[in-house]
Parts: structure tokens; sequence; C-alpha cells
């Protein structure tokens, strides 16, 4: 799977090879188990033991997937969060050790794209990983190549919202073509994370119409289960920051849904 990451609005392209991932965790006996693990599965693991050794170390090298430890010294996870953010889209998993609703928020906030509580089961892990590159892939130019077939009634519906070409959805000044997988807004393109923009995909693909947290945990985050809703309603947050804060409508008790006009 090859490499695709955003740095300054720039797009970096690592020829195809081993799924490379970045793991930041002080705990020495954590990062060593954690590397171990994911090399048995065929990835290739850089590891780094506080914030400010993992921020080099993602800015060294191609990376297709960082795990962050929330408290980390130096640069909390957190912080190094929020940094790589500033500079790329790569798919981001936060890990905490306390589970605490305050760690898990501040990690969503700050961009990540999920979150496990420590102690981690190693088959949950994976899980999470594997279901984060396929949004990364999802994201990627070559899967540019075909438009979604989730959906087989969107030109249907895209006509209805206003739509300027095939594939192109118009939501008054925003732009979404489901086929190239780029949103512009105002003429201008915004640039998503893979998690974002399949969220808006999925939105899109609807408009007016109520898509609740569970259809969206299923269906963004390929959750199989009963996930926490606070994943769906802080990337929703991130998403009206970068789309327009009206574009997206809660509904209370319900969900959510993007507003036509």
């Amino acid at each position: 799977m090859p490499a695709h990451e955003q740095n300054g609005g720039r797009s970096a392209v690592r020829a195809p090879g081993p799924v490379s991932v970045l793991v930041v965790e002080d705990d020495a006996v954590i990062r060593r188990a954690v590397q171990l693990f994911l090399e048995r599965y065929g990835y290739q693991v850089a590891v780094a033991a506080d914030g400010l050794a993992g921020l080099e170390a993602f800015r060294a090298g191609a990376h297709d997937l960082l795990i962050l430890d929330v408290m980390l010294p130096e640069l909390d996870g957190i912080g190094l969060c929020q940094r790589i953010r500033e500079e790329s889209l790569v798919p981001i998993l936060m890990m905490s050790a306390r589970g605490d609703a305050l760690d898990v928020v501040a990690g969503l906030e700050a961009g990540a794209d999920d979150y496990v509580v420590k102690p981690v089961d190693t088959a949950v892990l994976v899980a999470r990983i594997r279901m984060l590159l396929r949004r990364a892939s999802f994201g990627r130019p070559e899967a540019a190549e075909k438009p979604p077939a989730r959906h087989p009634d969107t030109q249907g519906r895209a006509s209805r919202a206003g739509a300027a070409a095939p594939g192109v959805l118009v939501f008054g000044d925003l732009t979404v073509d489901t086929a190239g997988l780029e949103v512009h807004r105002d003429g201008r393109q915004v640039p998503l994370t893979p998690t974002e923009l399949r969220l808006l995909l999925e939105l899109a693909a609807a408009p007016g119409t109520v898509l609740d947290r569970r259809r969206l945990l299923r269906d963004v985050w390929d959750y199989g289960w009963e996930g926490d809703s606070r994943v769906v309603d802080l990337c929703v947050l991130r998403l009206r920051k970068k789309i327009g804060t009206g574009r997206i409508e809660t509904v209370r008790g319900f969900g959510y849904k993007l507003v036509r006009d």
C-alpha cells in the first residue's frame, strides 16, 4: 500500500512497500511489545520515546499511520497531534492509559482519527489500524479512479442538490467531487483527513436526510459495535470548521444532516 501524505498542502508519495507505522510511546515495555506485535503482522515500525523525538521521527520519514500515547514527556500526545495536524493529514490513532473522557475528547479535538484505551487487546489494535488504513486508502489518488459505489442513487440526489457535473455535488459555496475525492469551498480546495472526507461523502449522498450516530459509526468508522459517539461528534465539529458551521445541522436526539442550500 503506497503512503500518501499531505504536508504543507503538498503530497508526498512513497513507493509501494510495507505499511509504515510510527509508534510514540514512553513506556519501553509497551513500546517494544507494540513494535514486535505489529512487525509480526508485516508492518514496518519506527518508534520514539517522547513527543519531541516523535515529531522529529515523523518529519524524517514517510509514515502511513501514527500511534501516539497521550502521556508523553517533552511534548505530550495532544500537543504532538496538534503539531502534526498543522503539517499532515496522516491517520493518527491515540492511546490513553486512563480512558478518561477528557483525554479522549482532547485527543479527538486535537485531530486524532481514533483512540484506544490501554491496555488494548492486540486484535483490537490491529483492527483499528486496518480501519484507519482503509480510510486513508479511500482518500488517495488511486482510489479516485472509481467513484464510491456505496450509494447508487448519488447522481439522482446530486441533481436535486445542484450538481455542476457528473459526480460533483454543489451545496451553496461547497462543492464535493465524489469521483475525484476533492472538496472546494468558494473555489478553494478544503484539506480533509480521510475520516473527514468519508463523513462528508456519507452526509452528501443523502442531503437533507438525518443520519444517526450509530449508522455513521458503522459506515464511516467501520465499527461493528456500539462505538463511542463522541468520535462522531468531534469529527463533525472539525468538519464544520472547514466547510462552514451552518452546513451540517444537528438534529438533537437523532444525528446529523447536510443542509441542501
